[in-house]
């Protein structure tokens, strides 16, 4: 399906609307220390974390991918960077121990622990209404930028620009000729991962739309995600 509708781009602006909008964990993103909140199927959350405050992503069933960014405080516009992470590892995914840079290069968060097999993806942008168009959906589809979009500005911000996601448990194994294939997750129902923040900064989560593809499983049907945040 060829896109031909004229190019408009905000950022902040997501092209429709769900309970992302609607539900934050609080007004401003504070969580309660300790409490476990859900990211429901298709949604976003934004929390607020202080320095030395440790998120754990729990995913219940074990197919469903985390969309996941984080943004710098007070500036947004620093923010975890894709392209710079794999060059400070030089490799594509992280492990326990490393810690995910922004676009200055600066780390903001440190993987602490992964009870998965440790598969992730940091190539793929999150899906977009115009993903969702190339693969023949006409009517409006939720979507992982939608949702940082959405769980920004339910917590009174803007997304500044859109980042490549950490895609956390999204099988995306590239071949040796530089080809992709987007595959089931491999993490099994239960697995976490925890990230400490090295700095005061927003982290967003999606509990991805995606049903087009079986990023999300064999089935392609999204799924809840868990997050706590203590210290």
């Amino acid at each position: 399906m060829t896109d031909t509708s004229p190019l408009s781009f905000d950022a902040a602006t997501p092209d429709g609307h769900n309970a992302t909008l609607d539900e934050p964990i609080s007004p401003d993103g504070r969580p309660e220390p300790g409490r476990r909140y859900t990211v429901p199927a298709r949604c976003g959350r934004a929390v607020r974390m202080a320095a030395g405050e440790t998120l754990t992503i729990v995913n219940p069933a074990g197919s469903q991918v985390c969309d996941f960014w984080a943004f710098a405080l007070p500036d947004l516009r620093e923010f975890l960077s894709m392209e710079h992470l794999r060059t400070a590892l030089g490799r594509t995914m992280p492990r326990p121990g490393d810690g995910l840079v922004t676009n200055l290069r600066r780390s903001l968060m440190t993987v602490t622990e992964d009870t998965s097999p440790g598969i992730h993806d940091t190539i793929v942008a999150a899906c977009d209404l115009h993903r969702y168009r190339q693969l023949g959906v006409e009517e409006y589809h939720d979507n992982c930028t939608d949702n940082l979009r959405m769980a920004l500005m339910a917590i009174g911000l803007r997304a500044p620009e859109i980042p490549a996601p950490f895609n956390i448990w999204m099988n995306v194994p590239v071949d040796p000729r530089g080809g992709i294939e987007f595959q089931p997750p491999v993490s099994k129902p239960g697995d976490s991962i925890r990230l400490r923040a090295d700095r005061d900064c927003i982290a967003v989560m999606s509990a991805c739309p995606q049903d087009k593809t079986p990023v999300n499983g064999a089935e392609a049907t999204p799924q809840p995600l868990m997050f706590d945040v203590t210290r």
